[in-house]
């Protein structure tokens, strides 16, 4: 049986909460293999709602391993946090169905310091982070100074990797008007968290190759979106990790011919949080509808979405870059009732039009959207399970949409409830 990468196709919040929740119940590996705890996502089982953001989302489900890869920031006390609020609702959490790789970075309190005081001196050019140390972690790891898991096993190492830490942090700080860290305070804090990760902790890759080898199912949950990827998005305003599938392999440990098929996840209309381009975006009352219908609140911020039409060169891009091979369209139902809808299928730039989504961010700002319109439908599909039970307009808008972005819709998922999905491919069949 293949292994199961899934990814974002747009700028987040496309709903992987849902469709992972759906796959992981078939898979035996859960895997996050990058970013921080700015992710979410959001499951509901059985009626009990499980808001995770460094847990894979195979942890709330007996039997499954559970694996925070390398390519993941651990910000140890938001992980312990996290698994506290996961047991209080029932879920047994133990070393025996989490594996925490022994070589990730840790988020510390002068990452999310230093993040958010860059935030506050950007003013009105902010990138729109949340503020919780996933950049500056990500730098330190680049720069070689980050502090490891597997450190925390080490206190003299520690103490020395801590100085070395802080003999740039401080003096960043010292620059920007704000308090320098202790180094004696910090190293308290990690020695007194120390013991309860270091349980978790392993070689996350050996346990992932011997999964493989077994025969077991392995599924590659992403955080974020393409559009978001720190090559391959609306840069500057992006994460600070590589979210496309090519990070599956990097960021766990496993070899890419192990991660298999790609799924990438798009809504049927288009959402994006914080600043940064973008093309389509409405801000009018159809835009003010979508946001509505569709509860578009950001899972880890709160902060309302951006809300827009849907791009299909944006999407196609992404499933280039990506190597997506199957695409889950969601929140279909959000559509219901609306006249008139419209797919972007290009942009107009200084007189040109463009096929692709330039990297130039004077031309990301300036690109207008050529549209192509579609006849929407009156009937309902929310929780639709089957093709017959769509209207034929609504069917024509996801055939359309499949040309524009040269690849198949293989799941439509017509309501926030794991079983009103429409499955044309299972992404686990051979």
């Amino acid at each position: 049986m293949a292994n199961v990468a899934v990814v974002g196709a747009q700028w987040g919040d496309e709903g992987k909460g849902k469709i992972v929740d759906w796959l992981s119940s078939r898979a035996d590996v859960v895997v996050r293999f990058q970013g921080g705890h700015n992710a979410g996502h959001t499951l509901v089982i059985d009626g009990v709602e499980y808001k995770l953001s460094l847990l894979p989302s195979g942890i709330v489900r007996p039997g499954k391993l559970s694996v925070i890869g390398n390519g993941v920031v651990v910000d140890p006390w938001a992980l312990l946090r996290e698994i506290e609020t996961v047991r209080g609702k029932g879920v047994p959490v133990t070393p025996d169905n989490l594996v925490l790789a022994e070589n990730a970075a840790l988020i510390l309190p002068v990452h999310s310091n230093i993040d958010r005081i860059r935030e506050e001196l950007r003013g009105a050019q902010k990138i729109g982070t949340t503020g919780r140390g996933i950049g500056p972690a990500y730098e330190d790891k680049i720069a070689r100074r980050a502090i490891r898991v597997c450190d925390l096993a080490e206190p003299e190492l520690l103490k020395s990797k801590i100085a070395d830490l802080l003999s740039h942090h401080n003096a960043l700080l010292r620059g920007l008007g704000a308090a320098e860290l202790n180094g004696a305070d910090l190293l308290a804090a990690l020695l007194e968290v120390a013991p309860k990760i270091l349980p978790y902790a392993g070689a996350a890759w050996l346990r992932l190759d011997e999964m493989r080898r077994a025969g077991k199912r392995i599924l590659f949950e992403g955080a974020q979106g393409a559009m978001l990827d720190i090559d391959h998005g609306t840069y500057p305003y992006v994460t600070s990790s590589n979210t496309v599938a090519g990070q599956a392999a990097g960021g766990s440990g496993i070899g890419p011919g192990a991660v298999g098929r790609v799924l990438g996840i798009s809504k049927a209309y288009c959402t994006r949080v914080g600043s940064g381009p973008f093309p389509t975006e409405l801000a009018d009352e159809i835009g003010r509808l979508i946001g509505e219908r569709g509860r578009e609140f950001g899972t880890v911020t709160g902060r309302p979405r951006r809300c827009g039409w849907f791009d299909a060169v944006l999407v196609r891009q992404a499933i280039k870059t990506g190597g997506i091979t199957g695409i889950a369209l969601t929140k279909l139902d959000v559509l219901d009732g609306i006249e008139e809808l419209k797919v972007c299928v290009g942009y107009r730039y200084q007189g040109r039009e463009l096929s692709y989504f330039p990297a130039s961010p004077t031309a990301q700002a300036a690109v207008e959207p050529i549209y192509e319109s579609f006849e929407g439908w009156r009937d309902s599909t929310r929780g639709a399970r089957s093709w017959a039970r769509l209207p034929a307009t609504a069917v024509k808008y996801v055939r359309r949409i499949e040309e524009l972005i040269e690849c198949p819709v293989t799941l439509l998922s017509t309501s926030p409830e794991r079983d009103d999905t429409i499955l044309m491919q299972d992404p686990f069949a051979d």
